[in-house]
């Protein structure tokens, strides 16, 4: 009993190690290229980190869904990618903003929330493509090449989600740049940072195999209207 105690022991050790160092990997891979942000000390993007941003010559900037209350507003941390994605639109960093999130339910729909909230913002709904089907950052990414035939791009969330975000866009050979959203900081965000590195391992594995999302499509290419989309 002793000895398989043991194995056990080694076993677990050697798993925990593997997911500690794909961990490690991934952020250690695409830090580089978070080159903007704001945070609860400074909430201003400055003209170098636009600079910086534009040096990829963005086709859109990808906002990546989360929550919504329950009277259909974006929770917290969805307005704040938002917030800084608009910013961004009018400063010139992209002509178009691709809103990524989960609709799979009549009753739910991040995406809807998200446009109105942009087009609140200023930004002409010609200019903002909806992806239904974003129902993880994985088949974001993938649906953003694959559907909307997406070459560059800003990706904009908070930073500790940045890093597997923009993993994958370098594993669907998308040539992407970070903006962090993290203008304050989030109940939770313990647990966030500890279920994110999981996160990062499982799609880690993913882009090795590269299952196909839950939907397809045929492309709407992001340098049209996405009034479309809608």
């Amino acid at each position: 009993m002793a000895r398989i105690f043991f194995t056990l022991v080694k076993l677990c050790l050697l798993a925990a190690i593997v997911i500690i160092c794909i961990n490690i990997f991934v952020i250690k891979s695409t830090e580089d290229k978070i080159v903007a942000g704001v945070s609860p000390d400074d909430s201003s993007i400055t003209s170098e980190e636009i600079e910086s941003l534009l040096s990829v010559e963005p086709d859109c900037i990808m906002v990546l869904g989360a929550s919504v209350k329950a009277d259909g507003t974006p929770s917290r941390m969805l307005q704040d990618r938002l917030d800084l994605a608009v910013e961004l639109y009018h400063r010139g960093v992209a002509p178009k903003l691709l809103l990524t999130g989960d609709n799979g339910q009549v009753n739910y729909n991040e995406v809807k929330a998200m446009k109105e909230y942009a087009a609140a913002g200023g930004v002409p709904e010609e200019d903002i493509f909806l992806d239904h089907a974003g129902f993880s950052t994985y088949e974001s990414v993938y649906r953003a090449k694959y559907i909307f035939k997406v070459d560059r791009m800003v990706v904009v969330t908070q930073k500790y989600h940045l890093y597997r975000a923009l993993y994958g866009c370098g594993k669907m050979g998308i040539e992407a740049l970070g903006a962090a959203s993290d203008q304050e900081t989030y109940r939770g965000q313990e647990y966030r940072e500890i279920r994110e590195i999981l996160a990062r391992d499982k799609d880690c594995i993913k882009w090795i195999f590269r299952p196909e999302p839950t939907y397809l499509g045929d492309p709407v290419p992001i340098g049209g209207s996405g009034v479309e989309t809608h």
